[in-house]
C-alpha cells in the first residue's frame, strides 16, 4: 500500500460502509470479550490488526474486555517494533508481548543455520513453529476464544475464512470480526480515525512479517505475494492459521459454532 493507492474519502458509499462495519465489529468484539472471557486479540501489527487494536482500545465510553497481544519473533523489521512503541504512546496502554524460547531458537540455528528457511518450506515452518506458534501457544494458555484480523480476501488459503469457527490446533474458539472487510475499507477506517500504521505499508508492503520473509510487492501482484515469495501460494502460513495448509474452520453443525450463533452477532 503506498499513499497514493489510499481510500478516496470523498467517496461517501465507502465512509458509510465503513461506518457500518466498524460499529458491528465492535459490537461483535464486546459481545465476544463478555460471553468467551478470557478472550485475546493476537495482534500482528498489520494494517487489519491496527483496526480492531483502535476498536477494543479505543472504546473509552464501553470498554471492551479483550486483552492485546503481540508476538516478537526475534527477527520482525525496524518499522514492526516502532509502530509498537507509537501505538503505546497513542493509546497509553501496553501490549503484552511474547518471545520465542531461547533454547529453541538455538536449536534451530544450529540446525538449518540463521536464515535456513529459505532452503526448504520443511525448514521454513520449523522457523515459523519455533518463533510464532510455540509462544502463540503460550499466549493463548487459558483463553476460551482469540480473536484474528484476518480477512478472507488476503490469499486463496483464506477464501472461506468466517466470523466464528472452533480452531481445533489450539482447542478454542477464533474470531475473525474482520473476515469480509476489503483493503479500501481497512485503510479508510485509518484514515478516517488516525490510526498509527506500520511505515512498511508507504512502500509497498501490503503484508509484514519477519524482515527476511517479507518483501514489497509490484503494481498488480497479490497483497500477499511478499510473504515467503520464494514458495508456493498453497503453502503460504506460518502454522499460526491452518491445518494441512487450508485454514480451518468448523461446519455450521459444530456444536462450538452453534453456541456462538445466539451470542456474538455476525461481522456483517
Amino acid at each position: 500500500m503506498q499513499r497514493d493507492n489510499f481510500s478516496d474519502l470523498a467517496d461517501p458509499a465507502l465512509l458509510q460502509a465503513v461506518a457500518a462495519k466498524a460499529e458491528r465489529a465492535a459490537r461483535f468484539l464486546r459481545a465476544a470479550g463478555r460471553d468467551y472471557a478470557p478472550v485475546v486479540f493476537a495482534n500482528s501489527l498489520g494494517a487489519e490488526d491496527m483496526v480492531l487494536t483502535d476498536l477494543i482500545w479505543g472504546q473509552k465510553d464501553e470498554p471492551i474486555d479483550i486483552g492485546i497481544f503481540s508476538l516478537d519473533t526475534g527477527r520482525l523489521p525496524a518499522e514492526t517494533c516502532a509502530l509498537i512503541a507509537a501505538a503505546e504512546r497513542h493509546y497509553g496502554r501496553r501490549l503484552d508481548v511474547f518471545y520465542p524460547e531461547r533454547q529453541s531458537v538455538e536449536a534451530l540455528v544450529a540446525t538449518h543455520g540463521i536464515d535456513g528457511f529459505y532452503d526448504s518450506v520443511e525448514a521454513r515452518k520449523s522457523c515459523c513453529a519455533t518463533r510464532k506458534v510455540e509462544p502463540l501457544r503460550r499466549a493463548l494458555a487459558g483463553k476460551k476464544a482469540w480473536v484474528t484480523g484476518l480477512r478472507a480476501a488476503q490469499s486463496p488459503t483464506r477464501d472461506t475464512l468466517k466470523p466464528v469457527s472452533f480452531d481445533t490446533v489450539f482447542n478454542l474458539v477464533k474470531l475473525n470480526p474482520l473476515a469480509d472487510w476489503s483493503e479500501d475499507e481497512i485503510w479508510a477506517y485509518l484514515q478516517v480515525h488516525r490510526v498509527p500504521y506500520n511505515a512498511l505499508h508507504d512502500r509497498n508492503y501490503p503484508s509484514i512479517g519477519c524482515a527476511p520473509c517479507t518483501r514489497a510487492v509490484k503494481p498488480g501482484e497479490d497483497v500477499r505475494a511478499g510473504r515467503w515469495w520464494w514458495e508456493s501460494p498453497a503453502t503460504k502460513e506460518c502454522g499460526l492459521h491452518v491445518v494441512d495448509g487450508r485454514l480451518q474452520s468448523v461446519a455450521a453443525s459444530h456444536a462450538a459454532v452453534e453456541a456462538t450463533a445466539d451470542r456474538v452477532p455476525a461481522a456483517a
